[in-house]
């Protein structure tokens, strides 16, 4: 058998679907070589030529969300009808935010399973099949980079090629739902395709719909004609099934209305949305097997009053288009500020300028009043803050937003990028309301920061530092970093609004860039508590992140840990409307898998954590290091090395480069730096499953008959090339849990608790009707 294995994982970090400009841009793609002509160089005497394309016949995506984690499975399935070998290759666009669990390829009947192994384990594969001649396949995974998933492999003629993907990710509440979004795009029409989302709550699920499809490229009012026309089955108030099963007319439709090749079938987007009925104060905590997840997104609280103040990059750079969409997204975001708040207007290029709405001749440069500075580094002779007196904030009413938006119309561009003088300023401008005896409210100030470039001040590295430090100094306030295109250093901004209570967020240059950024407000325009606090009893441990400085209206805080027999005891301490609030949770128990969520939250705090600590990455990465292991988890702190016995070439593939496509850069933040070398590592290998079977349960040899087993229910199959990835739930495992059926050779670990055959019949069960199953544990 030839084959040939190419893995590549790289990523994005705008929503994860791309327009296809070629074949080699496309996901789940089927790329070949052309046709071989005959030696004597006539053309083929067929009637009927045969494709020299490998036709897929089958997608099938089915993914299960159970309390807002969604375990999706991508099966592809091929067949090459030329007369020669051709080369396939599955490709696929994950979620930013999901881990790769699980991968499986059938070529020829073989089937190739990964596994997860530590970084200088797999290397060491790696390295034993170079040098013994085997082919060989390394692909780094970088910290924010890894959402392309790309396998390659050649097909004999009329060889079939099947390809199993798993991913999960956990769904996180925006503007008020949870957001299920599938990549569509097998690079032909398909036969059969089909995407089902199976969704099961604790709650009751509201609001359930699939909207129109979308291109993923960019923002945009639902067209009707995208309508994916999905089933939407109600099971009972907390279970749903939404199916989407386009024929190939249907698949070309949609096509042509994205506006490309129909021979290249669907290249869209198919998105669920939903939500879950409320506790109105608590929130709810799900219980499973010592394992929690706190769920709050309280319903009946008030919205703070709130500072809102806009710094806005006025650079050299941001002339043109991006000042333009800049100016219209203000537009938009100033008519959506609330009666009960204030707001500033800060400008920054070389110097900063607080704007005076009453009189624009009085607006106040910082630390030089003249816009065109000579001086390259002004902040060097800089007055203190403290002593400088700058415009005051302004409510919110229609004569004051009408002079600030005619102030945005007037924005020049001129100058450097000098950013710590500029957020200090909008510090202080949240300190001297903050201070103000007049005004007995108690405000949320909130910080927009907006750039397009690097920071130019003399000292950059120290920016993150000394905006920290000077932020602490004061009663905090959160800090928002926008990145406006691709040239902005978006590994700065991270961990500026990181180490700020915040978070940072492209902002691609496109069509859509007003509505990005109008989005962007919309998420944090309703803060409903500051500084809350989950406060557990002193016997939960293994918490993720408890402290939080600010909750938004339509988002979800959450928190997970290990709480053993008891049901965790909990309170949660905030300030909202009315003062200091004090809430209780509802605590239940479910079937879900908590402890496989509370794993994947904690390793994504751990990462974040990571990316900004000063001090403790190593030990951060480790424990990172020890979960993803545990639990089979690809994090971006992973690498895939793929081994294939008996040939003799040897492939070393690092990291794909940065490609852009259309008017969206796939941006990189670790872009200019060494990336980190610490991975969790994947290794696909063939062996022969029945002898390691065998060798591991010895009393099934005297159940065989040939690949099959005689049971008293009767013979089944042992099913050693085949891939069955249906959820089937059994009542008992070896550990007295519910579990799900798997193959024997699908379910790594049980065998040492099957000591004989009498133990496979106490938990024995039937996949398909054929093939002989184990009750296996979920986790």
């Amino acid at each position: 058998m030839i084959l040939k294995f190419q893995l590549l994982v790289f990523g994005v970090t705008i929503v994860p679907i791309l327009s296809i400009a070629s074949d080699h841009d496309s996901a789940m793609v089927i790329s070949t070589t052309t046709s071989q002509p005959r030696q004597d160089g006539k053309e083929s005497e067929d009637v009927y030529p045969l494709p020299t394309v490998p036709q897929i016949y089958e997608v099938r995506i089915r993914s299960n969300i159970s309390n807002r984690f969604a375990h999706t499975v991508v099966v592809s399935k091929m067949k090459n009808y030329a007369r020669t070998a051709k080369e396939v290759r599955f490709s696929m666009l994950l979620p930013e935010s999901a881990f790769i669990s699980g991968f499986i390829m059938e070529v020829g009947g073989v089937n190739y399973t990964a596994t997860v192994k530590e970084k200088k384990e797999a290397q060491s594969i790696y390295n034993k099949a170079v040098a013994s001649g085997d082919a060989a396949a390394h692909v780094a995974v970088s910290a924010r980079d890894s959402s392309r998933f790309t396998v390659s492999a050649n097909v004999k003629p009329e060889e079939k090629a099947a390809f199993y993907l798993t991913y999960e990710e956990f769904l996180v509440r925006r503007n008020d739902h949870y957001e299920q979004i599938i990549n569509i795009h097998p690079g032909q029409p398909v036969k059969n395709l089909l995407v089902e989302v199976v969704i099961s709550e604790s709650r009751k699920i509201t609001h359930l719909k699939a909207p129109p499809l979308r291109s993923g490229n960019e923002i945009g009012s639902d067209k009707l004609e995208l309508d994916p026309r999905a089933d939407i089955s109600i099971v009972n108030d907390t279970a749903a099934t939404v199916t989407f099963n386009p024929n190939v007319e249907r698949q070309k439709a949609l096509a042509h209305i994205f506006g490309t090749k129909v021979e290249n079938g669907l290249v869209g987007q198919f998105v669920v949305q939903y939500d879950v009925e409320r506790d109105p104060q608590g929130g709810e905590v799900l219980v499973q097997d010592g394992y929690f997840v706190h769920y709050f997104a309280p319903t009946d609280l008030q919205p703070l009053p709130k500072q809102v103040i806009f710094i806005l990059d006025t650079s050299g750079s941001m002339r043109g288009q991006k000042i333009q969409q800049l100016k219209e997204a203000m537009y938009k975001i100033l008519d959506q500020l609330h009666e009960r708040d204030l707001f500033n207007l800060v400008e920054f290029n070389s110097n900063a300028r607080v704007v005076d709405l009453d009189n624009e001749a009085n607006s106040v440069w910082y630390p030089r009043r003249e816009v065109h500075s000579t001086e390259t580094h002004p902040a060097q002779n800089a007055p203190d803050l403290q002593n400088v007196a700058f415009p005051r904030a302004y409510f919110v009413n229609d004569s004051n937003i009408e002079a600030a938006k005619k102030a945005v119309s007037k924005l020049l561009i001129d100058g450097s990028t000098v950013t710590c003088s500029a957020i200090k300023v909008g510090l202080r401008l949240a300190e001297v309301e903050r201070t103000n005896p007049q005004d007995s409210v108690e405000r949320q100030p909130i910080i927009i920061f907006l750039t397009d470039g690097r920071p130019t001040d003399p000292a950059s590295t120290n920016v993150i530092t000394q905006v920290t430090e000077y932020n602490s100094d004061l009663k905090h306030s959160v800090i928002f970093a926008l990145g406006f295109g691709g040239d902005v250093d978006m590994e700065f901004l991270q961990k500026l609004a990181q180490k700020n209570s915040g978070y940072a967020k492209p902002i691609y240059v496109a069509a859509d860039t007003s509505l990005q950024l109008q989005d962007f407000y919309r998420q944090i325009s309703s803060p409903l508590l500051a500084n809350v606090s989950f406060r557990y009893e002193p016997s939960v441990t293994s918490l993720t992140r408890t402290e939080f400085p600010i909750h938004f209206g339509g988002s979800e805080l959450v928190v997970a840990g290990f709480c053993g027999d008891a049901l965790p005891s909990v309170t949660i301490d905030g300030i909202g409307v009315r003062g200091r609030t004090t809430l209780k949770p509802t605590v239940t128990r479910t079937i879900s898998n908590m402890e496989r969520l509370w794993a994947y939250l904690n390793i994504k705090q751990l990462l974040e954590n990571k990316d900004v600590s000063e001090n403790e990455t190593s030990v951060l990465k480790e424990k990172a290091l020890d979960l993803a292991l545990k639990y089979s988890f690809v994090t971006p702190v992973s690498s895939l090395v793929v081994v294939k016995p008996n040939d003799t070439s040897a492939v070393d593939m690092e990291q794909v480069k940065q490609k852009e496509y259309g008017t969206r850069p796939l941006y990189s933040p670790m872009r200019g730096r060494a990336r980190s070398k610490a991975r969790t590592h994947s290794v696909l290998t063939q062996q022969s499953e029945l002898n390691r079977l065998l060798s591991i349960l010895p009393w099934l040899r005297g159940l065989l008959s040939g690949e099959s087993v005689k049971l008293p229910q009767g013979t089944y199959k042992l099913g050693i090339n085949e891939t069955i990835i249906d959820i089937i739930t059994c009542p008992k495992t070896p550990l007295n849990e519910e579990g799900y059926c798997r193959l024997l050779k699908s379910c790594p670990g049980v065998d040492v608790l099957l000591k004989s055959s009498s133990d496979f019949y106490d938990h024995f069960c039937v996949l398909k009707n054929e093939f002989a199953g184990v009750c296996c544990p979920r986790n």
